[in-house]
């Protein structure tokens, strides 16, 4: 494949991957909007899981990810808040308001298991907050 070609490959699963993220931030709009802010993050993680299922997206709870080394030796399992659609890492907070090492932890979770794409979702404020992240 030409270079061209997989630069298009790969805006078009890009592409994929941002209305996808679109559909998860709606959804978890959604949810906040009838939750409101106050409940634990489980209650948001096992809510936001539903509402993805219902609509007919893949979604699984605490899946380990490996995360390696350099050289490819496993140094331990992250548990994915949420893991939508076998390729985006979705990680839940519910307090006041995001920092910066809420997203200097996604980020090393993207970088450690090789991963690209990720949302940081913070529903513990009176208006949700939501962070794209992309390695």
């Amino acid at each position: 494949m030409t270079t061209e070609g997989i630069r298009r490959t790969e805006e078009a699963g890009d592409q994929e991957i941002f209305a996808l993220c679109d559909r998860v931030r709606e959804i978890a709009f959604g949810l906040h909007t009838y939750l409101r802010h106050g409940h634990l993050e489980k209650v948001y993680e096992n809510g936001l899981a539903h509402r993805l299922r219902r609509a007919g997206i893949a979604v699984d709870q605490q899946r380990p990810l490996q995360v390696c080394d350099e050289d490819g030796t496993v140094l331990g399992d992250y548990f994915a808040d949420l893991f939508v659609d076998g390729r985006l890492i979705v990680e839940l907070k519910a307090c006041k308001v995001l920092s910066s090492e809420h997203t200097a932890q996604v980020l090393g979770y993207l970088r450690a298991s090789g991963n690209r794409h990720a949302l940081l979702i913070n529903f513990g404020s009176p208006r949700i907050e939501f962070k794209k992240l992309i390695l």
